[in-house]
């Protein structure tokens, strides 16, 4: 399907012919070490770390926030389901318009409403109007990951891709992990209104720098708003396999992520542990693990390959589930690391192979795999919560060991679709 009937920028066609800029020895994308390509990387690691820090300002601060308007887990939960299904909601109609106005300028525009609405946080009067505000906070920030995907497929080099979505994948971890250290301590002083003031103020300037720092698109061709061609695109994503696979172990991986951080500050505030919201909110620095293992997701994939680094991701984030469940802080603090790296690792892999293997829409692709990432941080989220309401700790640890099995499922089941693919290329041939 041609670029013209999908509504698709033209320089990533499936069958449209290469331009000149693209033929081998005049690629003019960018590479590391290459013009530009340092600046368009620290953009978009301010705009992840923007991007978590407000996305996730409240779940550190979740035993605070049942505190002062009396509620449980469950209820409070709900200011970062909402956030993060306000952003699974916009996601797709968010990719359409970056699409037709342009990546960056989606991007900027997003980050400004977004910025704004994190201004006004601090002042909900109830839990209700709380929850609206993030709602209407995240659906804002749903004009970030997936116009960034597309941008850097679009901007850099293939070989390069992988290594430059796992940077931006890194910028997210370091603005939740940033995020929840600083809501922590600021919290046990100031309480939880000002420190999610803190995030938003500081969320204004990544927003600024970023806007200063991202270089203007060079390979984007304006596409069509038509909601046929949107269909069209979305429902060509969805008839791929690959893709589907990629979508459903996106969203199981955030399912474990979103349910132990959601859950995890209640845990430590009751005993054996009885830990104070400072040290709650630094138990987060355990995310520049997740820093690490996403930067280096490339380097995974080409030891391992794709399904190889699932797996590996699988039982790390397995291991550390388990180790959790232990009365031992440090044995806790272990299995949060583990679950962290397996999961930004997994992250990175698979939402580096949507760009990979979209071969039109790219930006609808990255949406999909977006929406349903942070359709499994709400449920996550709320299902964690309740789990832990009803269960304890093992509820939640629970929920997770079934969606990593999901995602091994997934990943088996893919591996067997590729053997049987080769298996049929010789007889086609023949």
């Amino acid at each position: 399907m041609s670029p013209a009937s999908t509504g698709a920028s033209t320089t990533v066609g499936a069958t449209s012919p290469a331009p000149a800029a693209d033929l081998p020895g005049s690629d003019s994308r960018m590479t590391p070490g290459g013009p530009g390509y340092r600046r368009m990387s620290l953009a978009l690691f301010l705009a992840g770390v923007a991007t978590f820090a407000l996305l996730y300002s409240t779940q550190a601060l979740l035993p605070l926030i049942s505190g002062e308007f009396g509620v449980a887990a469950s209820e409070a939960s709900w200011t970062v389901a909402a956030a993060t299904g306000g952003l699974a909601l916009f996601v797709l109609p968010m990719s359409a318009l970056s699409e037709r106005f342009g990546r960056r300028a989606v991007m900027t525009g997003s980050l400004a409403v977004a910025v704004t609405v994190g201004l006004l946080v601090p002042l909900a009067p109830s839990l209700g109007v709380l929850v609206v505000l993030r709602a209407v906070q995240g659906a804002a920030l749903a004009g970030l990951p997936a116009s960034a995907q597309a941008y850097l497929a679009e901007e850099v080099r293939p070989k390069a891709l992988v290594t430059a979505i796992g940077l931006f994948v890194a910028g997210n971890s370091v603005g939740g992990m940033s995020g929840r250290v600083i809501t922590g301590w600021v919290a046990q002083e100031w309480g939880w209104r000002v420190s999610v003031g803190v995030i938003g103020v500081v969320a204004v300037g990544c927003a600024i720098a970023f806007r200063l720092l991202l270089p203007a698109p060079r390979h984007f061709t304006a596409g069509s708003l038509r909601p046929r061609i949107l269909l069209g695109t979305v429902r060509d994503h969805l008839a791929d396999p690959l893709l589907r696979r990629l979508y459903a172990i996106g969203a199981l991986f955030m399912t474990v992520f979103g349910g132990v951080y959601t859950v995890i500050g209640y845990r430590l505030t009751e005993a054996p542990f009885g830990l104070p919201q400072g040290i709650i909110g630094s138990i987060f620095l355990v995310y520049l693990v997740g820093t690490v293992s996403a930067s280096t997701a490339g380097r995974l994939v080409g030891r391992l390959g794709r399904r190889g680094a699932l797996y590996l991701a699988g039982g790390t984030t397995t291991a550390g589930l388990l180790l959790s469940l232990a009365p031992s802080l440090p044995l806790v603090l272990l299995g949060l690391v583990l679950i962290t790296a397996g999961f930004f690792a997994g992250h990175a892999v698979a939402s580096s192979a949507v760009s990979k293997t979209a071969t039109h829409g790219r930006a609808q692709a990255s949406a999909l795999y977006q929406s349903m990432y942070y359709i499994g941080s709400s449920v996550g989220s709320t299902v964690g919560a309740t789990a832990f309401h009803a269960d304890g700790w093992g509820g939640t640890v629970g929920v997770g060991l079934l969606a990593v099995a999901g995602v091994v499922t997934i990943t088996v089941a893919g591996s067997r679709a590729a053997r049987v693919a080769a298996r049929r290329e010789p007889l086609a041939a023949h």
